[in-house]
């Protein structure tokens, strides 16, 4: 008989706060990336139509092809200037490994950035404000 080691998680509140911008809500797409940047892991998504998943491009390479089932970790789209706190768990194992968390977002009839918010999973950044670069102001992590 052997035994195997179950992965433990831990879970981040993540607050996005948005930039004030007029349009359509925004679709926020969290995802864990290993050291060379591929895709592992969909984490979170803010915005629950599919039909618009397609929109979130590079991510829709990865998860259109298997579209596994995330029900359980989407949430409503995030409008110009608001704020949610969502839970993500993210592997223990993958703090301080040289993984990264990439935060993508697309509006409708607007901009799609591929990675709005991107960094290294540290014992720091899972506790940090980081700043975005397109419709992200800022994200913060909390551990619970």
């Amino acid at each position: 008989m052997s035994f195997q080691i179950a992965e433990k998680d831990s879970k981040y509140k993540c607050m996005i706060q948005m930039k004030n911008y007029t349009g359509e809500g925004a679709y926020v797409v969290i995802s864990l990336l290993d050291t060379e940047g591929n895709y592992l892991e969909t984490l979170y998504v803010q915005g629950n139509d599919d039909e618009w998943y397609s929109d979130i491009i590079e991510w829709w390479k990865f998860y259109g092809k298997r579209r596994p089932d995330i029900d359980a970790i989407t949430g409503e789209t995030i409008s110009g200037g608001e704020r949610k706190i969502s839970i993500v768990a993210i592997p223990d194992d993958k703090i301080n490994a040289g993984y990264q968390i990439r935060f993508e977002t697309a509006v409708e009839d607007q901009e799609y950035y591929t990675d709005d918010v991107q960094f290294e999973l540290t014992s720091e950044t899972v506790k940090s404000k980081i700043a975005g670069k397109g419709f992200i102001r800022y994200i913060r992590m909390i551990p619970q």
